[in-house]
């Protein structure tokens, strides 16, 4: 994968934790002379460009080249340091992040538990496999008609992913929430609000996932992560917790949703079926209503944000505290014994 702004790609970096660090600087086997490379033949091996090893070398990220002559020479070490350095990149890490990673690994203290951490945190969170959809399959799915407009749309929301020199084939990372999709669209609600609807649910949702994070990390993961970079024993620790929690989330949403969902379900059920039919008034929780509010807290409002801009602030207010106590829902009762 290549990245924005670097022109280094992960040429030949291993995908497991150790495979970073795994001894890719050592000497070549059976005592052959290690590998020399000119700074353009080292770009080529590693996928990174001249101008990024250059610039890699002014921040201290790579190891200063034998001079010879008038040309420098670059060795081995060199083109597994380069890889390394994509390896991190592609897992998240600022160059920065990983100077430190770098040193500490230089001075030679261990980093397997640190980098059993990031392999921990960057593997999938569901067991979910990605699979393959056409062009002409997606067509026959939802009407018999490619809606541009609406492909457009799910590859910006990465529920689509382009396949590099395939124009007709996506990549579907979660085909379970492409399956909502055509179930909701076969039920006749229309590709654009099923769009709209997702975007909203994903703000949401993401709330929920950072104020989980939060709560764990204030009441787990601070006593691993209090050095930088941690220790191998501390870092391995938190592994270890990310392993046993990272279940705790989906499972208390997924209750708390079945608990919900019932309910609502059950309220919008009775109110359509009452005896005296439909009134104006729908169930707590599923229709807006008019709120009264003290004069002087809408003078204060209108101070604050101007009084255009009242309603829109109250609004926003308003949601934002029914999200934090319906957050604080979710995570107390799970911890909390």
């Amino acid at each position: 994968m290549s990245r924005a702004g670097t022109g280094q790609t992960s040429a030949g970096g291993g995908s497991s934790a150790g495979g970073v660090f795994s001894g890719a600087e050592a000497a070549p086997a059976g005592g052959r002379e290690a590998a020399e490379y000119r700074i353009e033949d080292l770009a080529h091996a590693s996928g990174a460009t001249v101008r990024t090893i250059r610039a890699y070398q002014d921040r201290g990220l790579l190891p200063t080249p034998e001079r010879r002559g008038r040309a420098n020479v670059y060795r081995g070490t060199h083109l597994a340091r380069l890889r390394q350095i994509a390896e991190l990149l592609d897992r998240g890490y600022t160059l920065a992040s990983i100077k430190e990673l770098l040193d500490a690994w230089d001075t030679g203290r261990g980093l397997g538990g640190v980098l059993g951490l990031v392999a921990e945190v960057h593997g999938p969170w569901t067991d979910e496999r990605a699979d393959r959809v056409s062009l002409a399959e997606l067509a026959k799915t939802f009407g018999g008609i490619a809606d541009e407009q609406a492909i457009a749309e799910a590859v910006e929301l990465g529920i689509l992913e382009p396949v590099p020199g395939h124009d007709d084939e996506f990549l579907v990372p979660s085909p379970q929430e492409l399956a909502v999709a055509v179930e909701l669209h076969a039920a006749g609600v229309p590709l654009a609000a099923i769009s709209g609807q997702l975007r909203e649910l994903r703000g949401q949702v993401e709330q929920i996932a950072c104020r989980f994070l939060e709560f764990t990390t204030e009441h787990v993961f601070a006593r691993y992560l209090g050095h930088r970079p941690p220790t191998d024993a501390d870092a391995a620790g938190a592994a270890s917790m990310v392993r046993r929690l990272r279940p705790l989330a989906q499972q208390t949403v997924d209750a708390e949703l079945a608990r919900a969902m019932r309910l609502f379900a059950t309220r919008h059920l009775e109110y359509h079926l009452a005896a005296d039919g439909p009134t104006t008034t729908a169930p707590t929780g599923s229709r807006p209503g008019p709120v009264s509010l003290p004069a002087t807290t809408i003078d204060a409002v209108a101070r604050l944000v101007g009084r255009e801009h009242v309603a829109e602030f109250v609004t926003a207010a308003t949601e934002r505290e029914v999200n934090k106590r319906a957050l604080d829902a979710l995570t107390s009762p799970t911890f909390d014994s």
